[in-house]
């Protein structure tokens, strides 16, 4: 007998779930509490948990079924190694990496308990099964104010291509391709919109925020990436000083145990940032509390000190290092071409407008305590091995545009770049073991097809564009060019593999749109916020259910590889499949598009897939394909010598390059430029590190997006919101209507918006909003009450969770939580955090998703459950 029945009915589904769950309360265990340790790690899906148990323990023992590498699909970038045992076509069982004995040369890339939790999301009761019309829509009358509340209907898959195909031609031939609003990544649907003239869609600087911007115009590398030493070189830091990042909760796997070996090798941790969280925790740092938004004066202040303390006795600055590989820093060391006179040092000192950026002037803005600020100069100052390193978290501001700049300017002065234990860059994700990729997955060779509208819109400001018919084309997808404004009138919305309206700030307005354009349809495999807001949903397979690919992890020493472990469920179709169904419906040969299908093209990428060789000094292919292989994949191909055998690695999943201390491939960050300047200089127009960079003030001042005024050097420009605008008098220290600064942490129930369905880590991690205890206090609120967050945009409902480990008047509400939308009161129940941001950004057109404002007050209305006591987010109407 199968474990699991493929055809399973939702609301048979959920009678099991039900009888799963009498049966843990019958055990004693009520409400949301999960049940003990084994279970947990034992059971299946959400349905049929006790069965499924049995049956998979029994399945292997018996040995009835084998181990898969499979997917973890949530887009955290670590991606790690996950294997299923698949017994009858069905993952009962999840592990993770043991595929080597763990060391720390070559570590075991083990899995959080997120891709642990995969199954819950395969298997969950949110699924789409089938293609689905909105009941009430019709091409003739969309009925649009229904979307998002309306019932759902099945339909057949020739019906709903028809209703696609007809509804893209209409808006092609009536309005233009510019009536086309498209999300995704996919490669598969995108191709043939822009094949049939073209799109609209947003640019966004997303994870990496203002570090986004073109620094490589100051001599920094691209988003600051391979900046930081490799993992082998954290080690030899005495001291680490970690901004803004925390990655035991945002990629759980890896990238903290690389921190804990520095910390066990002796290195100290000092902490900036708002909240002293789980990975500061973990290495006992120092915390030095800043308010969320206000890094760049906190940095200011320390740069300002170290000035200040400076002597030949106590020396603060490494002058050799600012004289001859930087410009900038002070009146003598000016580059070619500079519009202002004006320098970095005599800012810092009150030159200008006098006002000195010294450590009282930095504690007033950021919270931070002036012996803090003192500290951390005193803490990074030269004649010591540190290693300053930062997340994007303070990129993710408005207002932020100066931070990488600032920070970076750091290391020049202290002079802590281009030595062992000794750097200045960014930790975020993989880059906290930097250098160039020693094993790269490979291409799946389909053909590419570039959009032909190549303006684009803001991802913070882009709903607010649209309902006011232009937008302003200005960003990284134009080269940080202002164009001017564009006329806009978007007729059709369409999503593939991507959150989409979920992942986008102003998701208020955002709801708006999708209820006054034509038509809205949506690839997807849970029924996420975009599906809700369609007319038509396509099913798409998960990774599980399609032929295989790699992993994109941006770590340098391992690439994952997965396959097809499980047949698509229920009627799912590939995001490749339907794009060859509309590409044909639309009057288009699909194999100009896709010319091969999708075994070939998990071959290729496997063929074109190479391995570092230091003998060589160049990159080698990695797998052994012989002429037998060719034919038993049934592909076409060339035999060719590689280091592992293609169906070697297909089964282990994973490949990762053994390293060892001193094997010649450690990376130093800027080490080629320091060591010889002259035959390596830099990006910059001076071929030097620009602490005075004429093209970055230039840039930020003609970008329009908002009317701040960036100098070449880091200044402090207050943004347009955070700290400041929560005061209705600054001066007199008056709170406004929202006191609050807002931000976002990444949470460990989810990454991003993926898995916040699934019931065990709903149970695990109840999304609260996070509160200082102080600030609860004066306002009546106690731990775990219900309280309303609010602000001008949006209001969301949440359970406190109180903490002094949070700097006061700072309120947190975790990244990604799906939207709840109750329409009749006009409030959010799932805690979304991009509701609560407005249609607002800085110059370079930031997401700043951390330093909006808000209100918070103990909730009076209805009773707000538990997330995990809410019923899972599934089409109504579909059985």
């Amino acid at each position: 007998m199968a474990l699991l029945d493929k055809g399973m009915k939702r609301r048979d589904f959920l009678k099991a779930s039900a009888a799963a769950a009498a049966a843990t309360a019958a055990a004693g265990l009520a409400g949301c509490a999960p049940s003990t340790a084994t279970d947990m790690a034992e059971t299946g899906g959400s349905a049929n948990a006790t069965t499924h148990q049995v049956a998979s323990d029994a399945a292997i023992i018996e040995g009835r079924g084998e181990w898969m590498p499979i997917h973890c699909h949530q887009n955290c970038n670590q991606m790690c190694l996950n294997m299923g045992y698949v017994v009858d076509g069905v993952v009962v069982r999840q592990k993770t990496d043991d595929s080597h004995a763990d060391s720390f040369d070559c570590p075991q890339q083990r899995g959080c308990l997120r891709g642990r939790s995969l199954r819950q999301q395969v298997y969950n009761a949110d699924r789409i099964k089938y293609p689905m019309k909105r009941k009430s829509w019709s091409p003739e009358n969309p009925n649009g104010d229904l979307r998002g509340r309306d019932e759902w209907e099945r339909i057949s898959w020739d019906q709903a291509l028809d209703y696609v195909a007809d509804e893209l031609r209409k808006a092609y031939e009536s309005y233009g391709p510019e009536s086309i609003l498209s999300f995704g990544s996919a490669g598969g649907v995108q191709n043939v919109l822009a094949t049939l003239g073209g799109f609209r869609t947003k640019w966004d600087t997303a994870s990496l925020g203002t570090c986004r911007f073109d620094w490589t115009r100051a001599g920094m590398l691209s988003a600051n990436f391979q900046t930081a030493n490799d993992r082998f070189d954290l080690r030899k830091a005495e001291i680490v000083v970690m901004v803004g990042a925390n990655p035991a909760w945002s990629c759980g796997g890896i990238f903290p145990y690389l921190h804990l070996q520095a910390k066990k090798a002796g290195a100290q941790y000092i902490y900036v940032g708002p909240y002293y969280n789980a990975t500061a925790q973990m290495l006992d740092a120092k915390w030095i509390p800043v308010m969320a938004g206000t890094d760049t004066a906190l940095l200011l202040g320390v740069a300002q000190t170290l000035i200040a303390k400076d002597s030949p006795e106590h020396p603060m600055i490494d002058w050799d290092f600012l004289n001859k590989y930087a410009v900038g820093f002070d009146a003598d060391h000016m580059p070619e071409g500079a519009k202002l006179d004006e320098n970095f040092h005599d800012y810092l000192m009150g030159a200008y407008d006098g006002v000195v950026k010294d450590a009282a002037w930095a504690s007033k803005i950021t919270g931070a305590s002036v012996e803090d600020i003192e500290y951390l100069a005193e803490a990074i100052r030269p004649g010591k091995r540190v290693s300053l390193i930062h997340g994007n978290a303070p990129a993710r501001c408005n207002g932020a545009e100066n931070f990488p700049q600032l920070f970076t300017t750091l290391g020049y002065m202290t002079g802590h770049m281009g030595k062992p234990g000794e750097c200045t860059g960014c930790c975020y994700k993989a880059q906290v073991n930097g250098g160039p990729s020693l094993v790269k997955g490979g291409s799946k060779g389909y053909p590419s097809v570039k959009n032909p509208l190549t303006d684009t819109i803001c991802a913070p400001v882009i709903w607010h564009s649209i309902k006011n018919g232009e937008f302003l084309s200005a960003g990284s997808d134009t080269k940080w060019e202002n164009r001017g404004m564009i006329p806009v009138d978007i007729h059709v919305i369409h999503t593939e593999a991507a959150s989409g309206i979920q992942g986008t700030p102003n998701l208020r307005d955002g709801i708006d749109v999708y209820r006054t354009v034509d038509f809205a349809f949506t690839q997807a495999f849970t029924f996420n916020t975009a599906a809700k807001l369609s007319d038509i949903v396509l099913p798409i397979t998960t990774p599980w259910e399609r032929e295989g690919g790699n992993a994109i992890s941006i770590d340098r020493e391992y690439v994952i590889f997965y396959t097809k472990v499980i047949d698509p469920m229920y009627e799912a179709q590939s995001d490749i499949w339907v794009a060859e169904q509309l590409a044909e419906r639309m009057g288009l040969d699909p194999k100009e598009l896709f010319p091969f299908d999708e075994n070939q093209a998990f071959f290729n990428l496997l063929a074109s897939s190479t391995v570092w060789d230091p003998k060589a000094n160049d990159y080698a292919p990695l797998c052994t394909i012989t002429e037998q292989d060719i034919a038993n994949w049934g592909v076409e191909g060339e035999p060719q010598q590689g280091i592992i055998a293609i169906d070697d690695l297909v089964e282990q999943g994973v490949y990762q390059y053994e390293r060892t201390e001193g094997d010649g491939l450690d990376h130093v960050g800027y080490k080629d430029f320091l060591e010889d300047p002259e035959a390596n200089p830099l990006t910059s127009d001076s071929g030097k590190f620009e602490i005075y960079c004429q093209w970055k003030a230039d840039t930020l001042n003609a970008m329009g997006y908002s009317d701040m005024e960036f100098k070449p050097y880091p200044s402090y420009v207050p943004s347009p919101v955070g700290y400041e605008t929560t005061f209705a008098n600054l001066e007199k220290g008056e709170k406004g209507e929202y006191p609050f600064v807002l931000y976002n942490p990444h949470y460990l129930r989810r990454t991003h918006n993926c898995l916040d369905q699934v019931d065990w880590l709903r149970e695990a991690w109840n999304n609260p909003v996070f509160l200082n205890a102080s600030d609860a206090k004066a306002l009546g609120i106690e731990d775990g009450d219900p309280v309303l967050v609010r602000n001008q945009y949006a209001k969301t409902v949440r359970y406190a969770n109180l903490s002094e480990a949070m700097i006061p008047g700072l309120v947190g509400l975790p990244h990604g939580a799906w939207l709840d939308w109750d329409d009749d009161m006009q409030i959010d129940r799932g805690g979304n955090d991009n509701l609560m941001m407005g249609p607002l950004t800085s110059n370079m057109g930031v997401s700043g998703y951390n330093n909006f404002n808000c209100a918070i007050e103990k909730w009076t209305g209805d009773e707000q459950p538990l997330d995990c006591e809410r019923e899972i987010a599934a089409p109504r109407g579909i059985e």
